[in-house]
């Protein structure tokens, strides 16, 4: 079949070429010109302006997007005006779910269809294949099948629910996913701190090797590891992007206590503080109470 792609970013690009191998045409924008060539070498087309993107798809039209959730609203309003009834927009990118629902309402009253599809697999997807979790109506999920079953290792996709559902499953999984980076971030940090100062690339591809605790991202931290051992080419600085803070925010309104993935969350925040205001409370109420000793410093 024959579908468009707006936002060729870290992701976009190697899914459109994923999506080509998979024997479909791609028609694909994105907002600056500087993906254009390496968009060409994949065999899609380039389109110059959105209008010009519609214009080479016929009706019923599939397209998909993928931009950062901030950006989404500004996207259908330049989308919807273009498209016709029974079109179909795919939103590939974190989106939080309550917003994805409001969305789907917004496009059904033009009698278009909106599939929310949690994208995963990062810079690897083209290599290894993205898992879906897609959330709309049925009919629509079921006319985009074959573009799934192309960007998909095999069992790789699945419909979820209703609108919001592909979402929300998605912001779930990352939340997961920030409980096990903290996990091996702090069981590393035991074993590089003590005494034994094991070769760390290799416990992590010993634990690898059958260990109840093996996974990809351990493959990842090895292969960190092997570039740089010690980890001294980079800050300690964590970002989040935004579904942590929404897992958390839903756990609180469901009331489902999930403690691991709300202090994983925490310990990014704290990875980006230094000489904190709390810890410098802290030092200052231990001298207060007990005339502990705390390091002065020449603010």
């Amino acid at each position: 079949m024959r579908i468009g792609f707006c936002g060729l970013g870290r992701m976009g690009m190697n899914m459109v070429a994923r999506i080509q191998r998979g024997g479909h045409e791609v028609v694909a924008w994105n907002r600056t010109k500087s993906k254009q060539d390496a968009l060409l070498k994949t065999g899609a087309s380039w389109a110059e302006t959105i209008e010009d993107l519609v214009a080479q798809l016929a009706p019923p039209r599939a397209i998909w997007i993928m931009v950062p959730a901030e950006s989404v609203d500004e996207m259908l309003d330049r989308i919807v005006p273009l498209c016709e009834h029974d079109d179909i927009i795919i939103d590939g990118g974190n989106c939080r779910h309550s917003d994805t629902a409001r969305r789907f309402q917004r496009l059904a009253q033009h009698g278009i269809h909106l599939l929310d599809c949690g994208t995963s697999g990062g810079i690897w997807g083209l290599e290894i294949g993205y898992c879906l979790m897609i959330g709309g109506e049925v009919a629509a999920y079921d006319r985009l099948v074959p573009v799934f079953s192309a960007l998909a290792p095999p069992d790789g996709f699945l419909h979820v629910g209703e609108s919001g559902a592909g979402h929300f499953v998605k912001m779930v999984h990352n939340g997961i996913e920030y409980g096990i980076m903290q996990a091996y971030a702090e069981g590393f940090e035991l074993l590089q701190t003590s005494d034994y100062s094991p070769d760390l690339r290799a416990v992590a591809h010993l634990w690898n090797q059958g260990s109840v605790i093996r996974s990809w991202l351990l493959e990842l931290a090895e292969r960190a590891l092997e570039h740089d051992p010690k980890l001294e080419s980079i800050r300690g600085s964590v970002d989040d992007s935004g579904e942590g803070r929404w897992t958390v925010h839903d756990a609180v309104d469901l009331a489902v206590p999930a403690p691991v993935i709300a202090m994983s969350l925490f310990a990014r925040f704290a990875s980006r503080q230094s000489d904190a205001f709390s810890n410098r409370l802290l030092a200052a109420l231990r001298r207060e109470f007990g005339g502990h000793a705390v390091e002065e410093c020449g603010r």
